[in-house]
């Protein structure tokens, strides 16, 4: 084990636009595991950033997530996101189970079912968006509102009740020391939200994702009550934290790489090749996600990991090992589509992949269709960067055409 003395304590707060970390860049120089020291938890942590490490970790089930929830577990908020019940913190069989049941609302084929609603909700925001003098803001006008509206209209959730949802699931992001009991609060909000819809849809199912889930069924196997209520609010909160802020930032790039534009300009079938390079390259979040404990002793990159140690890996840094990615830094539009781990790797893998993926090609792909000579309407150093949440994303992007 690393001596204590060379723990490194680890903020990982830097919000510089989409500039990579210089604190994970250089632990990636150190070729090997490094115990790092967090915010908030009551222990340090291994950090695993090689793309072969990540990809250990993430599928032996020496490590468990399941065991990190009986402990105050290193991480980056004062509050812990998930919740014990929540399917990314199960280990199989448990998890396997659930993602089994899951998966069946993602497939393919139920995916493309919902692109004509993705792209109605999309046009109906850029519609508004051309109705106003230029400049406008981009994260207005369509990141923020396009994913939010899109997973609140596929679980059907009221409008009315939108409102509340958006400001409950903030508040569950907030990384400042004085936002622990909101968002401890504003989870058991959505919880209980959730819980209350779920029977409404047992008793008068729809066309919407928790009637469909409802009836999922692998064998004699089923979600209860409790289970397709978490499912729920985790979809709902990977909507928030994943696609929103990406929309933004493909965006950002894209009219900031004038390049990657003339790259797609007149070739829809590139788009999603493009989409695929920005998203390993772009740092989606700061730091790490959940970790995971040790259940037994562990080896690994000549480290002995001990029983009861928590592990965390980056995706960050996965995404960007010149082992897998040759000169890992450029964004190359032609770049062999080998698979990137920004939706997760193994068991805990988003399983709703097909969707996010659906919601980038119909957001970016509209947009650029309807403004084909959108541009930034400032300088890019004058665009303004969250700094409040686990988020990297423009709080706006004023742009015209």
């Amino acid at each position: 084990m690393t001596p204590d003395d060379e723990t490194l304590a680890c903020p990982f707060d830097f919000s510089e636009g989409l500039e990579f970390d210089p604190c994970l860049a250089a632990l990636m120089e150190r070729n090997s595991l490094t115990r790092i020291r967090l915010p908030y938890g009551d222990a340090d942590a291994w950090l695993v950033t090689g793309f072969e490490g990540v990809q250990q970790v993430t599928t032996d089930q020496r490590f468990s997530r399941a065991g990190i929830m009986e402990f105050d577990y290193p991480r980056l908020t004062p509050e812990p996101i998930v919740s014990p019940e929540s399917i990314n913190v199960m280990d199989p069989p448990l998890s396997s189970r659930l993602r089994r049941l899951a998966s069946q609302a993602f497939t393919q084929r139920q995916v493309d079912g919902m692109r004509d609603k993705i792209t109605r909700l999309t046009d109906s925001l850029l519609d508004e968006m051309a109705a106003q003098q230029p400049p406008v803001d981009l994260v207005r006008h369509l990141s923020d509102p396009m994913p939010q509206q899109t997973i609140f209209e596929l679980l059907g959730i009221p409008q009315d009740d939108w409102p509340l949802m958006q400001r409950n699931l903030q508040q569950l992001l907030a990384t400042g020391p004085d936002s622990r009991e909101k968002a401890a609060a504003a989870k058991a909000a959505l919880r209980a939200y959730f819980g209350t819809l779920v029977q409404q849809r047992r008793a008068s199912p729809g066309d919407d994702l928790i009637s469909v889930l409802a009836s999922a069924v692998d064998g004699e196997d089923a979600f209860d009550d409790d289970e397709l209520a978490v499912m729920a609010l985790t979809l709902t909160l990977s909507g928030q934290d994943t696609v929103t802020c990406q929309i933004s930032d493909i965006a950002y790039l894209l009219l900031t790489r004038p390049e990657l534009m003339k790259h797609i300009d007149g070739r829809p079938e590139a788009l999603t090749d493009v989409i695929n390079e920005l998203l390993r390259v772009i740092p989606f979040r700061k730091g790490v996600g959940i970790p995971r404990v040790a259940t037994e002793d562990v080896v690994m990159e000549g480290v002995r990991i001990r029983k009861g140690d928590f592990v965390h890996v980056s995706y960050l840094t996965a995404n960007r090992d010149p082992r897998r990615f040759p000169d890992p830094d450029f964004i190359d539009p032609d770049r062999c589509s080998t698979p990137h781990m920004t939706f997760g790797w193994g068991g805990h893998r988003c399983v709703a992949v097909p969707l996010a993926m659906a919601e980038l090609e119909v957001a970016i792909g509209r947009l650029l269709d309807r403004f084909p000579t959108l541009r930034l309407a400032v300088p890019p150093e004058e665009v303004r960067w969250d700094t409040k949440t686990i988020r990297r994303f423009p709080l706006e992007l004023p742009v015209t055409w």
